[in-house]
């Protein structure tokens, strides 16, 4: 996928908040020179300018995106701070290696509940705050859109979490409302009822209220109007109603559709209007009690946030002049996550922190109500993505690697072919003064090789020899290349084209969806040798049988970089152990993170090629270290095969009686058979991942 137009200029607008630090004074050069420097960083000479773990945070731009919870120690290894900066810290290196002690096996998804309580605890102190400093009359009732991550353990703790704040929770379908029915028991906090609903839906909810729920059924198509009526006098109880509206204010990004008239869901003007009248006519007028609105996911530009409240907040008050009992204002979700820690508007960024969100929000609604004469409401959002992304690190291991193959040549003779020739003399002359010219000549010389051989004028041996002298060509232009502070545009790409695939034990379908579907970017980065300089460029290519089953964009300060810098593989220090993992893998265990991925990943996820859930534990801080609260053990090989209709049993017994078969026509032998046999039975049971 191409780069869209005008990202890097977006990365680089100066934050709008007061309450961030500016982002490092970047200077004016071309968008092809910024992106260059930014990938292609001058390697110091050996032996000077040691590798610090300062640089490595600089590189993975662990302090933009980690704080307050990720850095790195004096071990070189990633720690956590699962309670930000007010309580102490995990070698998360270590952490995962006493995890595995326990067989919990790789591709392992840690759940930091710590992170989940103070995230909530964040979002309430901003609101706090904002309504202390600006007088607002009113209270903050945040409630948790379920449909971000529905896993049991998490939605549990969430609600534990919330109680001191009446934190409540969101369902957008069925399934979530009866979720949130069984586990939502906090006095006070809100059952926001959204998605597409019929008779059984509306009537559950509005029966709820008998269970000491404050559930509120948010009408987003017209014919929910008609069913809410109906329900209402069927079964005598009034129900608390809330309209959802499609504002004219544009979201931004790939989500910027969610608003404006052709929105999936939610009510037009002349909707809501016809909504009030049916209502008044049915004298339910004073169970509409909630305006909600939604402008997309992740958004990324305050003053987005800022023109959609102010609408919102006009329709309101003009609902409360229509004769509405409101006594809410659901500004939904679009808080944002900053992925690549650049304080940009750009994607994967955002230009504002939780308290200038929290601001905008009070100091407009207070304003337009005052001007009006209104009560305040009291404010709900839906801000799941900033809640849930911070608590869970998705750990995984490298399994192998495939190297551009670029030794230093050795020179030909007369006789070699005159193609083999050329290619080695493009070699010996490239220099810092030549090096463009050099690749054009390599690339020539390439090109003419795989013609001639496919005339029938050179051995596949001397073709060999020919790309092998081609790689080495480039890898010589690409350690010139890093030497320039600009780097011409037909050479941009050659550090991608040269960098190394690190094989990785996971699957992008399964644990970062939205890494393929939508290009989303996730901080990733080793969780140790941290104190070491990572001299590789690579992309990561994962277990599926499929060319999308890979990550090649990666953040970047002031652009999406395409490689990320990783260590070479240790060679295992005792070949000779005939371990499991020393079977499986010829190398020391190499471990990479991918953080921030606790929003809708785990739920999205697929089972292409039939890799499962991963394991999941659940890590909570003690005075004396931490605690496993809980483990849920990834998908087997029999779950995932009952997932497509397949028996294991059934399985088993085709393949004995095929063994059974095969030993009457002797094509195998009684120990081979048991052996598979013992194999296929063992296999069923096991992990979808490879062993590690």
């Amino acid at each position: 996928m191409g780069k869209q137009p005008g990202v890097a200029a977006a990365k680089i607008e100066k934050s709008e908040s007061d309450h961030l630090s500016s982002s490092p004074q970047l200077n004016h050069r071309s968008e092809t020179a910024n992106r260059a420097a930014a990938k292609l960083e001058p390697q110091p000479p050996a032996g000077e300018n040691r590798w610090t773990i300062e640089k490595s945070e600089e590189l993975y731009r662990i302090q933009g995106w980690g704080e307050p919870y990720f850095s790195i120690n004096a071990a070189g290894h990633v720690t956590v701070s699962p309670q930000g900066d007010r309580g102490g810290s995990l070698d998360l290196y270590e952490l995962v290696n006493a995890l595995k002690q326990r067989n919990l096996s790789l591709p392992l998804l840690i759940r930091f509940s710590d992170i989940l309580e103070d995230r909530i605890e964040r979002l309430n102190a901003c609101f706090a705050r904002a309504i202390a400093r600006y007088n607002y009359p009113g209270v903050y009732r945040g409630v948790f859109p379920t449909k971000c991550n529905q896993q049991r353990h998490l939605i549990e703790d969430l609600v534990r979490f919330g109680k001191p704040y009446q934190f409540g929770l969101e369902a957008g379908s069925k399934p979530e409302l009866m979720i949130a029915l069984a586990t939502l028991d906090t006095p006070g906090a809100l059952l926001i009822c959204n998605g597409y609903k019929d008779r059984e839906y509306i009537e559950t909810a509005i029966l709820a209220q008998r269970l000491g729920h404050i559930p509120i059924i948010v009408l987003e198509q017209v014919e929910e109007v008609e069913l809410a009526i109906a329900a209402a006098r069927k079964l005598g109880i009034k129900p608390i109603l809330g309209v959802r509206a499609k504002l004219s204010a544009k979201g931004i990004g790939r989500w910027g559709t969610s608003a404006g008239d052709r929105a999936k869901f939610g009510l037009t003007i002349p909707e809501i209007i016809q909504a009030v009248d049916r209502l008044r006519a049915a004298d339910l007028l004073d169970c509409l009690q909630l305006l909600h609105y939604h402008i997309g996911s992740q958004i990324s530009a305050i003053s987005v946030i800022k023109d959609a409240i102010r609408e919102a907040s006009q329709i309101y008050v003009e609902l409360v002049r229509l004769g509405a009992n409101m006594k809410y204002l659901d500004v939904g979700g679009g808080l944002g996550v900053d992925y690549d820690g650049s304080k940009t508007n750009f994607y994967a960024s955002k230009n504002y922190s939780m308290q200038n969100y929290a601001n905008d929000v009070v100091v407009e609604v207070k304003e337009t109500c005052e001007e009006r004469q209104i009560p305040v409401p009291t404010l709900v959002s839906e801000s799941g993505r900033a809640i849930a992304s911070h608590q869970s690190v998705l750990v995984f291991d490298v399994l192998g690697t495939s190297d551009v193959q670029a030794e230093v040549p050795t020179p030909p003779s007369d006789k070699d072919p005159l193609i083999i020739r050329n290619l080695y003399e493009t070699y010996e002359s490239l220099s810092a003064e030549n090096y463009q010219e050099a690749y054009h000549d390599a690339t020539q010389f390439k090109e003419e090789a795989i013609s001639l051989f496919g005339f029938g004028y050179l051995s596949l041996t001397d073709r060999a020899r020919a790309e092998r002298l081609y790689w080495s060509c480039c890898a010589k232009i690409l350690e010139i290349v890093r030497q320039q502070d600009y780097v011409p545009d037909d050479l941009e790409d050659l550090e991608k084209i040269m960098a190394s695939i690190y094989y990785v034990n996971l699957s992008v379908f399964q644990s970062a969806p939205d890494s393929w579907a939508i290009d989303q970017l996730f901080p990733i980065m080793p969780i140790h040798r941290l104190d070491e300089e990572p001299t590789q460029r690579a992309t990561l290519a994962d277990l599926t049988c499929d060319s999308d089953g890979k990550i090649d964009q990666f953040i970047d300060l002031r652009d999406v970089k395409y490689v990320l810098e990783l260590h070479p593989l240790k060679p295992k220090a005792n070949p000779n152990d005939n371990s499991t993992e020393a079977f499986t893998t010829a190398h020391e265990p190499y471990y990479l993170g991918m953080f921030l991925n606790g929003a809708y990943q785990e739920i999205m996820g697929n089972l292409h090629n039939l890799f499962g859930d991963t394991n999941a534990v659940h890590i909570k801080l003690t005075p004396k270290g931490y605690q496993i609260e809980h483990v849920v053990k990834g998908d087997t090989m029999t779950e995932v095969l009952g997932y497509v209709q397949y028996d294991s049993e059934d399985l088993i017994e085709s393949i004995r009686r095929r063994s059974e078969q095969a030993l009457q026509e002797n094509r195998i032998t009684l120990q081979e058979a048991q052996l598979l046999l013992q194999n296929y039975e063992h296999s069923l049971s096991r992990y979808t991942y490879l062993s590690s």
